[in-house]
């Protein structure tokens, strides 16, 4: 059985960042109360009240498990687990094939995207030689990792077995990346690590708290 290393690592990047591609990319997160916990283009959850606006969006009203927001004009019904909905042409707005993560306070890159289309929350980890989950996360994207290969994974409490498996389409933002290698862990996992074998199709570039990821293929 072949061995995967270090996919459980502490990033190398770390966590906690923004991104952003050609469109404003909003997410909800959560509810409190009457507050929607909004993640736009990847950043960390934040309260906004029907009728306030965060980072261009504004609240129009709240429910149990959706919130309608307006988003450059445009209005928008968000809902609790679905892939997050673009909208507008921010200024500056990286060209196609580009995504631009910021750090957050913490000089951590974290990042809302998509696996086989269903929504997920990344954590850039230049450490993990693929892209790395857990069995809890993959149940819940529909993955059926059980059919992969087997190979033996490093967790913090040893070695234990997990499954190489192939992404049909990994998406951030505007960009799609197809046929990614993956592990499965047994291993809990706060976030999706977004390893290697998604970074190496991008030219990277990291400048203070910005990383920039140009497609190469």
């Amino acid at each position: 059985m072949k061995t995967v290393a270090a996919l459980l690592l502490t990033c190398g990047w770390a966590l906690g960042g923004h991104g952003a591609a050609q469109a404003q990319a909003v997410a909800l997160s959560g509810m409190l109360g009457g507050k929607a916990l909004l993640v736009v283009d990847g950043s960390a959850p934040k309260s906004v009240a029907v009728g306030e606006t965060h980072r261009g969006v504004k609240v129009l009203s709240t429910s149990a498990d959706q919130a309608v927001v307006e988003i450059a004009g445009s209005r928008q019904t968000l809902r609790l687990g679905e892939a997050p909905v673009s909208a507008g042409a921010p200024a500056g707005a990286a060209k196609p094939g580009k995504i631009v993560l910021h750090a957050g306070s913490g000089g951590h890159f974290l990042t809302q995207g998509q696996i086989n289309g269903r929504a997920v929350t990344f954590l850039v980890d230049t450490g993990a030689s693929t892209v790395a989950m857990s069995v809890a996360d993959a149940e819940r994207i529909g993955l059926a990792y059980k059919s992969g290969q087997p190979v033996q994974v490093n967790t913090a409490n040893g070695v234990a077995p997990g499954w190489l498996v192939k992404l049909a389409a990994v998406r951030l933002g505007d960009v799609d990346v197809y046929n990614v290698d993956a592990v499965v862990s047994p291993a809990a996992m706060p976030y999706i690590l977004l390893g290697n074998s998604y970074l190496t199709r991008f030219q990277m570039t990291r400048t203070n708290d910005q990383l920039v990821l140009d497609k190469r293929y």
